[in-house]
C-alpha cells in the first residue's frame, strides 16, 4: 500500500508471499541496547500477513497466517506465532509471545479469544483475494480501465 515504511536499512527484513502492509505503516527490525550502543536484529514476515493502517512492528518475528488490526503497535522483539490475531487499538508491550489460534486486544495487549482451526484457510482467501484485485497505480492515474483477465 502507500505510504508504509519498511525499515531494510537497518537489518534484514524479510517477507513472505502474499502479505499486505497497509497505509502508514511501519515496519522495522527489532533493537536491543547495550553499553556500548545498539543492535539490530532481523525480523522475518511470513506469509499472508495482513498488516492493517496505522500500525507500527518492532517485532522479532510475525508467522505466516497472522492479522494485525488498525492502529497497533507491536512492541520491541515480541514474536506473533502462526494463526494469530492481533484486535484493532493494541498495544502489545515488549517482548510478548502470542500463542497460535489466540486473539490479542487491549492495551497492554491480553488473551482475549481464540480463533477457529481454519484462521490459516481464512487468512490465505483474504490476502490471495486482495491480490487479485490489485492495479497497478500507473494505470489508476491515466484513468484507464483495469485490464481484468
Amino acid at each position: 500500500m502507500s505510504d508504509c515504511i519498511i525499515r531494510g536499512d537497518l537489518a534484514n527484513v524479510r517477507i513472505g508471499r502474499h502479505c499486505v502492509i497497509g497505509k502508514r505503516s511501519v515496519v522495522r527490525p527489532p533493537f536491543k541496547k547495550f553499553s556500548k550502543g545498539v543492535a539490530f536484529f532481523p525480523l522475518h514476515i511470513g506469509d499472508h500477513v495482513y498488516i492493517e493502517e496505522d500500525c507500527v512492528i518492532n517485532a522479532a518475528q510475525v508467522g505466516s497466517y497472522v492479522h494485525i488490526g488498525k492502529n497497533c503497535v507491536i512492541g520491541r522483539r515480541c514474536v506473533l506465532k502462526d494463526c494469530c490475531a492481533i484486535a484493532d487499538n493494541t498495544y502489545l508491550p515488549p517482548e510478548t509471545v502470542v500463542p497460535p489460534f489466540t486473539v490479542f486486544s487491549g492495551s497492554p495487549g491480553r488473551v482475549s479469544d481464540e480463533l477457529p482451526e481454519c484462521t490459516q484457510d481464512l487468512m490465505i482467501d483474504v490476502t490471495k483475494g486482495y491480490y487479485q484485485h490489485f492495479y497497478p497505480i500507473a494505470e489508476i492515474k491515466e484513468n484507464k480501465e483495469p485490464v481484468t483477465s
